[in-house]
This record gives structure tokens, sequence and C-alpha cells, in this order.
């Protein structure tokens, strides 16, 4: 049980909003570099807020959120999507991200036909 209600671990929080499958992967992503609070490089012992500033790199794609609600506990995708909000700049980035890498691999000789 957490001393503060009003804040959580962020590694429990970034599996709990399925960002990753596992608290463990949160927690090495945390480490890495890969998920910051307010601008700053965090531990994953670090307590959260809702209000608080992330940005998450999973994958090629980086998530620019905000803390919308609490959570320790992991629920379904519709659950975790209630848990934070995501600026319309960072959907956009991810979006074209994903094109770009979908026209990559069209190119790509190594893709050729799935053979």
């Amino acid at each position: 049980m957490p001393l503060d209600p009003d804040r959580v671990r962020i590694d429990k929080w970034l599996w709990a909003a399925r960002f990753y499958k596992t608290r463990s992967l949160a927690a090495d992503a945390v480490e890495g570099g890969k998920a910051q609070v307010n601008g700053e490089r965090v531990k994953p012992s670090k307590l959260i807020k809702t209000g608080d500033s992330l940005v998450i790199r999973n994958g090629p794609f980086p998530w620019t959120i905000t803390v919308a609600a609490l959570s320790e506990r992991r629920g379904s995708a519709s659950i975790a999507a209630l848990l934070y909000s995501e600026s319309a700049e960072s959907r956009a980035a991810r979006a074209e991200k994903a094109a770009m890498i979908k026209a990559e691999r069209q190119t790509s000789p190594d893709h050729a036909g799935g053979r």
C-alpha cells in the first residue's frame, strides 16, 4: 500500500497504463532514460501525481502525455487509456513516424514480397 494515496511509483504506473508488458520492463525503461517526468530523468521509484507531464519512448514511438489518474493495478486497455491524455502533437508525431516506417519497409529490398 502506498504511503501517499495521491502518488504512485512511475514504474507501477507505466505498467498499469499498459506502456510496458511487465513492471520490470517499465523499471528498466525508466532506468535507461526512456521515461521522463516533467522534463527530468528519474528513477523507477519516483512518485508521480495527477497532472505530471511524461515523455515516454516505447520502441521508435515517442509519447508526450499528462497523467490523468493514478493506478497501481493493471486493468483492461480501455481502463488504462483513462489514466493519461496524449497531446495532439504527440499523436500526430507518432502517426507520422508510423507512416515513415511503413514507407521504408515497402521500399526496402529486404522486405521484397515476404520471401
